[in-house]
């Protein structure tokens, strides 16, 4: 289907809402088509094979990598992340301290990519599993956080431990429950995680001070 052009007006009124919450946790602007990195990775036509090159195909109103002699356009979205706030029932927030790149060695809160055949909510339920031995009722939503650099969309949900035994693993080196007021600011690797604390603190806890900026490191 073709994108009609935006008027003069649309883009005024369009541009009047800003970036809504989720531009937060971006450091880059807004528009600038598919990171250069990701380019490199989305290099070929699914259908024929040939080089996808940069433009602004017929019918389409920013650049694209399209294909020159099939027409085919190779359309890059971002990959959706899902994550939790596993609360245990003493009211400590669990965090993972990474056992593997990006920003191993950090702080950082449960979850991974959505599979292609799961919901939002398997996957909150599975990753928390997988990366802490713990079972947990996804509740809710905290906050969704856009990462240009990254192409990701992170979601960060509370959730209820329910069962389970919390061990480390090859993706997390350490499963350990923090005191609200003792969380390691700090020692947080994303700043999608820096966001989700800071919202859910927020949310949650009121009467505590948190950092005004990430002090964290991120590798994307």
């Amino acid at each position: 289907m073709s994108e009609r052009p935006l008027s003069d007006e649309e883009r005024e009124l369009v541009a009047a809402f800003g970036r809504g919450p989720d531009g937060r946790s971006t450091d880059i602007e807004s528009g600038l088509g598919v990171p250069r990195w990701l380019q490199g990775l989305v290099r070929h036509c699914s259908r024929c094979g040939t080089l996808l090159t940069a433009g602004m195909p017929q019918g389409e109103n920013r650049e694209r990598l399209a294909c020159a002699a099939c027409g085919f356009i190779a359309y890059v979205n971002p990959r959706l992340v899902v994550t939790t706030l596993p609360i245990t029932e003493d009211g400590k927030l669990v965090l993972i301290r990474r056992g593997i790149e990006p920003a191993i060695g950090t702080w950082a809160q449960p979850g991974g990519f959505l599979e292609v055949d799961e919901t939002v909510g398997e996957a909150a339920v599975r990753e928390t599993l997988e990366e802490t031995g713990l079972v947990v009722e996804p509740g809710e939503l905290v906050g969704l956080y856009s990462r240009l650099e990254a192409a990701v969309v992170t979601l960060v949900y509370e959730a209820r431990v329910v069962g389970g035994e919390a061990r480390p693993c090859e993706e997390s080196l350490e499963v350990t429950p923090f005191a609200p007021s003792a969380i390691p600011w700090a020692e947080l690797g994303f700043k999608t995680s820096w966001w989700g604390l800071r919202d859910w603190m927020r949310l949650r806890h009121p009467e505590l001070s948190v950092p005004d900026r990430f002090e964290g490191r991120e590798a994307h």
